[in-house]
């Protein structure tokens, strides 16, 4: 087959507008660590540009690297990332915080390993379905069905062990989205449901916190100085922005008000400063490089390029998209951050790597 040989320059260009423009954006977000630390804001600028700094050289080899020698060793890829998942929740080997185990602190960096951990998901479960196929007769089929669960029922136990029930979901979305891309029977779609919809049931029986994430989601002025000051604070950011923002680092809230400003709640940050217009070519840069991702994935004549691409384009857009309806209440709280401007090495590192794994794609179409 043909290679293409030149990557999609459009879906590069969004990237890099997203890259640059968020590091602006995370800027102004760090200058409300100065009343919390003493420093925090240049060690955090310096860090997150060190953290791009890296992701983009591995973005390069992603988009360069032989798609056949991941393909080879995705099951390799994928115990690799599996075995810290196990051992951060060994207590004394990972660290705690808010009340969940997700990191390692590796020379006074957090590492989270859960990030990398989602695309080696997505890398192994491509190889599989490029190997075992869907489209075939209906035994074959069934055991599919089984095995797909399998992968499923792994990755769940590492997340929601820590736990981490929002990367678990956009894991879900993106595992569900390649399944039924290849071929994936209108049945197993209704079987695949009716497990999810149980599962999130238990789930809410076992951790109180989902509940009461729930609950503020439905009732943001409960408990406007507990459970829901997040959400309370961020509609106030946002609101106050109006339609064209206060204007860049004038955010009011983002000092000592808006909890995490660098990480879950940049996006709260962002609308205050720049308003509707601001968030409005936000989310339309999210959805151009949605758009551009699945047709690269859909163009693909390879199926691993395409379920890869098409796994790699979900997990960044989920989570973008989960990131931004919760801080305008339309979603539940979450810990996700938002990709590309969010604070989070391991988070921009693994971010990177899915669009250099896409762009690799791109290359190969035809």
């Amino acid at each position: 087959m043909r290679s293409k040989k030149t990557i999609d320059r459009i879906f590069l260009s969004l990237v890099a507008l997203l890259l640059v423009g968020g590091y602006f954006i995370f800027a102004s977000a760090s200058f409300g660590l100065f009343l919390k630390e003493d420093g925090a804001f240049a060690d955090t600028a310096l860090i997150q540009l060190a953290s791009i700094a890296l992701g983009v050289v591995l973005c390069w080899i992603a988009s360069r690297v032989s798609l056949a020698f991941v393909k080879k060793h995705a099951l390799f890829i994928g115990i690799a990332a599996l075995i810290p998942m196990v051992l951060v929740l060994i207590p004394g080997i990972g660290a705690a915080y808010g009340g969940a185990q997700r990191w390692f602190v590796l020379f006074g960096v957090s590492v989270q390993p859960g990030e990398l951990f989602k695309l080696a998901f997505v890398i192994a479960l491509s190889a599989w379905l490029s190997y075992a196929g869907v489209r075939h007769r209906q035994q074959t089929g069934k055991k599919t069905f089984f095995v797909f669960l399998f992968f499923l029922i792994i990755a769940g136990l590492v997340f929601l062990l820590q736990p981490d029930t929002d990367s678990f979901a956009i894991l879900v979305v993106a595992a569900g989205a390649m399944y039924a891309a290849a071929g994936m029977p209108l049945r197993h779609i209704a079987a695949l449901s009716a497990i999810a919809i149980v599962c999130v049931i238990v789930l809410f029986s076992v951790r109180p916190y989902l509940l009461e994430r729930l609950t503020v989601f439905i009732n943001p002025n409960r408990d406007p100085l507990g459970a829901g000051y997040q959400l309370q604070q961020s509609l106030i950011a946002v609101g106050s922005g109006g339609l064209v923002g206060k204007g860049f680092g004038r955010s009011a809230q983002k000092f000592e008000r808006l909890p995490e400003p660098t990480s879950d709640s940049i996006f709260a940050v962002f609308g205050e400063e720049f308003g509707i217009v601001g968030t409005g070519l936000l989310l339309l840069l999210f959805c151009a490089l949605a758009l551009r991702g699945f047709r690269i994935s859909a163009r693909s004549p390879e199926p691993f390029g395409r379920s890869l691409a098409l796994g790699c384009t979900v997990l960044i857009i989920g989570a973008a998209f989960l990131n931004i309806a919760s801080m305008l209440g339309l979603a539940p709280l979450s810990g996700l951050t938002l990709p590309f401007i969010s604070r989070g090495g391991t988070a921009m590192l693994a971010t990177l790597i899915e669009v250099g794994f896409i762009l690799n794609v791109s290359r190969r179409i035809v």
